[in-house]
């Protein structure tokens, strides 16, 4: 059967919102970037976005809305799902990337160029948002968590994935913060569980489901190459490595495997409904 093609809508450059700094230099590292983000990607492993939508119905023509799409791996598990997406990101080249991965798949989703704290819907047009392994990136959270509650119908979901950091242990925090931000310095910053449940009580959602838990993570050389981070950086990383307190190392599983350096990256799993 020939797949079907993708509806895009991207608005041009000169419509899009202008972005802040942050928000550019996202745009310019995935746009860099967006090759090391197709299929291989350990991302394109979508079990962690049905489970957290477990329970969730797929209304009749549902809509839902991919912010920070990425790879687009996440809009195509939406897709297959029953849900009319739309996959959106700073990056034009993620956008063309998730565009082809749905058509490929024989899927339709629509593609829209904006910032995840500037979107360009009217108030109540989604059932469902999504947002998977990309708030770390945005300038502001809470302006976020308020675009989504303004796009959102009553009664809607929202579902965020992203790393995050061990309840309690500002030491573990800030260390991952430190080594995050000289592998991509594009990296904003991981947020606690309880600070993103406070930024969606505050906007009226109910917390349906919130769950921190341990995701393992390959090889630190392949982050180092997903991220194309420099050489300069990439030494800081390793003797942050090397010196890193034993709390530290303990909280995050850091050690060696096969001469391999893993870790075990803390995920947050929350899902929310609109009053």
């Amino acid at each position: 059967m020939k797949p079907t093609p993708e509806r895009t809508s991207s608005p041009s450059s000169s419509a899009a919102p202008a972005l802040d700094r942050a928000q550019a230099a996202s745009a310019a590292q995935f746009d860099r970037q967006s090759d090391r983000y197709g299929k291989s990607h350990i991302l394109a492993e979508t079990s962690d976005v049905t489970a957290g939508l477990k329970g969730v119905p797929v209304p009749t023509g549902g809509k839902a809305l991919d912010v920070a799409t990425g790879g687009g791996h996440t809009a195509l598990h939406l897709a297959k799902a029953g849900w009319r997406v739309t996959a959106g990101d700073v990056s034009p080249r993620m956008l063309e990337n998730a565009a082809k991965l749905a058509r490929e798949a024989g899927r339709e989703i629509e593609t829209r160029l904006f910032p995840a704290e500037e979107m360009p819907f009217p108030d109540r047009s989604f059932d469902l948002v999504a947002a998977r392994v990309a708030p770390h990136h945005f300038s502001s959270p809470e302006k976020f968590v308020a675009e989504v509650a303004r796009v959102l119908k009553p009664g809607g979901y929202f579902l965020l994935i992203d790393g995050s950091v061990p309840d309690n242990d500002p030491a573990t925090e800030a260390w991952l913060h430190e080594v995050e931000k000289w592998r991509d310095p594009s990296h904003g910053r991981f947020l606690s569980r309880a600070v993103w449940e406070s930024f969606v009580r505050a906007h009226e959602f109910a917390v349906e489901r919130s769950e921190l838990n341990p995701l393992k993570q390959p090889n630190l050389e392949w982050y180092f190459e997903t991220a194309a981070t420099t050489p300069e950086n990439r030494e800081k990383v390793l003797a942050a490595v090397r010196s890193v307190p034993p709390a530290v190392r303990a909280a995050l599983k850091l050690g060696e495997e096969d001469g391999r350096i893993v870790w075990w990256w803390p995920r947050l799993t929350l899902l929310a409904r609109k009053a």
